[in-house]
């Protein structure tokens, strides 16, 4: 499919197709549902997409500025390298999705839902995650910096070589996490509960000697 301009007025899609390259700016699908829908390179800037229930479908390289996607539901659905900028996003549930890659610049994320998923290498710089359950996700080399992880569940989640500087941690719950990979050094971790593996590795990246 090919067009030159947005296309603020076209339906869902139906199941099993593929778009790619679409403008799909402004298109309202409120409490649409989609299913193994593959969309490469579209452009969703300020859609209307509260309510949506996606399944089993493929976002690859779309930009989702401004989307309004409040109260959807995805499940088993990717976004691979998509950018959620300034994206509103509350009360999502993911579930067992791949978020991979994607980007989420001053996009609102809390509260959120999400179970069994991948957010490897995304990017949640200066995102409030505080007080939600990320417990056993998959978080490796995603990129913390400036987050508000305050009182978040991050129990046995995978956050190997994740980038936290300047990210709030107070109250966060770090146990059972992969943590390897991670620059401890200058961490305020007050408040912060870890296990013992973890309180060494802690303890030996700021010259303490524990025998």
């Amino acid at each position: 499919m090919s067009h030159s301009g947005p296309r603020p007025h076209v339906g869902p899609p139906a199941a099993d197709t593929v778009w790619e390259d679409e403008d799909l700016a402004r298109v309202d699908w409120d409490s649409a549902v989609l299913e193994r829908v593959t969309f490469i390179g579209c452009r969703f800037d300020d859609a209307q997409l509260a309510e949506l229930v996606t399944r089993r479908c493929v976002f690859e390289r779309c930009v989702l500025t401004g989307v309004a996607m409040s109260g959807s539901r995805h499940e088993g659905t990717a976004f691979l390298s998509c950018r959620f900028d300034r994206a509103k996003l509350f009360d999502v549930t993911w579930t067992g999705c791949k978020l991979t890659g994607s980007q989420f610049p001053g996009a609102t994320m809390r509260p959120m839902t999400s179970t069994e998923c991948d957010w490897s290498y995304a990017s949640l710089r200066g995102v409030d995650l505080s007080r939600l359950d990320l417990s056993g996700q998959k978080l490796t080399e995603v990129d913390l910096t400036d987050a508000d992880l305050r009182e978040s569940d991050l129990s046995r989640a995978d956050l190997r070589h994740a980038r936290l500087q300047s990210t709030l941690l107070r109250g966060a719950d770090l146990r059972g996490a992969d943590t390897d990979g991670i620059n401890w050094r200058g961490f305020d971790l007050t408040g912060v509960r870890l296990d013992a593996l973890q309180a060494v590795v802690f303890a030996r990246a700021h010259g303490a000697l524990v025998e």
